[in-house]
């Protein structure tokens, strides 16, 4: 995810058992990390109540005792405006014994509930729909949950569907899934996704993944997508509206298609255009792109981010038509989107506090591409990073370990501190241990843990094992202290003088598309 300009926003799949207990490692780390918490008891209870994982950051996210396997989600759409008719079938593995069954929901209306096609009881309790089926789910086998339901476009203020000029988008991050349909909302329980959406004849539809069937039927026609890897609910896309769709070819063949207004096609086809350029220069540092398909969707719409929605990215329309960006700086938000494709997208976070493994990267080859294809300076970026670093540990925590947002600010948890404040993590980390080093360690994390999820300690494992010596001495304090660490190589770089960097301009930067209230510290080149 990127910020707008100015603004202050609101292996191959792995299936069947060994996928099962991937996963069930996953949610049982988050558990063992924060420890038990009121939101992490037994999943038999006497009476419905919310559950969560207990993710430090958002606890009442998740749903312990089952392993989502595939979602199927239907929609039925009439008018931006009116909530869409929607059918969401699950697939999923119990890991305990289910007397009840949790799915995270809210912002619709729940018709009925079935559990292997047998007739369900169900009640809302927060933003949970709490499921008690007709017999207890044994452990370690599979089963099926048919939700009939409304999803409404009307709450897009705190996330989930957003209103373009004739259509939807979605933007679930980082907990907002579960505003558009029931679901496992959380990223450490990642699944197959299949979307059939049926719309006016009229109106084009694209999801993530490739296209399936289409069939028309009078003056609707249905649409289908399914992704080829596994997703995390908050990657989540679909477009409806009056939108073009160019196709191109990427490197070694890779598809790529792009989802833009109509009328701005002609006008939008030279930054389309660089996306091929910018996959090839990527896969050169972090190996070959990870998914089946790839493009930009650029919507109509009022944001305040950018967003990096699994094969199809999120872009604001005024991002590009904006007179007075430069260039090279507009493409490296494009590669920070891209950049999230292999680092949050392939490689998703385990609990939300391992966030600045997503953005961390996505600002470290965002910059690397400014700093070899245009004006601003790698090294000078990471210096006044450092500067203000201690400021931001302040008032946000540690990269590692970030403090919780304000309520229902669910993206308040994007502050600079795991956007400039992380890749600043990565910086020190390449000065420590050289730059082939640490180019072989970005290549290894994605083929370590594609499709699947990693932490922060997965990350100081690996680095280690790269290096040949263990690095969490160094590392820890860059994670998890309070103060920044002194710079390798640069023992003249110093903290600077304690003060609020909230909105603090710098010079020659540019009010930044990063965090709230933080401008981006470009450092310009001469000439």
């Amino acid at each position: 995810m990127t910020f707008s300009s100015g603004r202050r926003p609101w292996p191959l799949m792995r299936t069947g058992r060994r996928r099962t207990a991937l996963v069930a490692a996953a949610m049982a780390a988050v558990f063992l990390a924060v420890g038990p918490s009121s939101a992490a008891g037994p999943v038999s209870r006497t009476h419905p109540e919310a559950l969560g994982i207990g993710d430090p950051l958002f606890p009442q996210l998740g749903n312990p005792g089952y392993d989502v396997t595939a979602y199927d989600i239907a929609l039925d759409y009439h008018r931006q405006d009116r909530p869409l008719d929607a059918v969401t079938t699950i697939d999923a593995r119990a890991t305990e014994v289910l007397r009840t069954i949790n799915l995270d929901f809210t912002q619709g209306v729940v018709a009925a509930v079935r559990v292997d096609g047998v007739r369900a009881r169900f009640v809302t309790v927060g933003e949970d729909l709490v499921i008690t089926p007709s017999a207890p789910v044994p452990r370690g086998s599979g089963f099926r949950i048919t939700v009939r339901h409304t999803s409404d476009p009307q709450g897009g203020a705190s996330g989930g569907w957003v209103r373009t000029g004739d259509g939807l988008v979605m933007a679930n991050q980082a907990n907002a899934a579960h505003r558009v349909f029931p679901c496992n909302d959380h990223p450490a329980d990642k699944a197959r996704f299949t979307f059939r959406i049926t719309a006016p004849k009229s109106l084009t539809v694209v999801a993530g993944g490739l296209p399936g069937q289409r069939v028309r039927k009078g003056s609707r026609t249905t649409w289908t997508y399914r992704l080829a890897h596994p997703m995390a609910t908050e990657l989540a896309q679909i477009s409806i509206g009056r939108s073009a769709v160019p196709h191109r070819t990427g490197p070694h063949g890779l598809p790529v298609r792009d989802v833009v207004p109509v009328a701005d096609r002609a006008g939008l086809e030279k930054w389309l255009a660089r996306t091929p350029g910018q996959l090839a220069w990527l896969e050169k540092k972090a190996g070959r792109y990870p998914f089946e398909n790839y493009g930009v969707l650029i919507a109509h719409a009022t944001t305040g981010f950018e967003l990096e929605t699994q094969t199809l990215s999120l872009f604001e329309r005024d991002l590009f038509t904006s007179e007075d960006l430069p260039r090279w700086y507009i493409e490296s938000i494009m590669v920070h989107e891209l950049a999230h494709q292999w680092f949050g997208d392939s490689v998703s976070p385990r609990r939300w506090s391992d966030l600045w493994l997503n953005e961390g990267h996505a600002t470290w080859y965002e910059a690397l591409y400014a700093d070899e294809h245009g004006k601003a300076s790698m090294k000078q970026r990471m210096r006044k990073a450092y500067g203000q670093s201690d400021a931001w540990r302040a008032e946000a925590g540690p990269p590692a370990a970030p403090k919780p947002a304000d309520p229902g600010q669910q993206i308040g948890i994007f502050r600079p501190v795991v956007y400039d404040g992380s890749a600043l993590v990565l910086y020190a980390l390449r000065q420590r241990i050289g730059r082939t080093a640490f180019e072989r360690l970005e290549r290894q994390w994605i083929l370590r843990h594609r499709d699947g999820v990693a932490s922060t300690a997965d990350f100081i494992h690996l680095a280690s094992e790269v290096a040949g010596r263990d690095l969490s001495g160094f590392l820890r304090p860059w994670l998890y202290g309070k103060k920044t660490p002194p710079m390798p190589g640069h023992p003249d770089w110093k903290p600077a003088a304690r003060e609020s960097t909230k909105g603090a301009a710098l010079p020659g930067a540019r009010t930044g598309r990063h965090a709230v209230g933080y401008t981006v510290p470009w450092a310009v080149k001469p000439g």
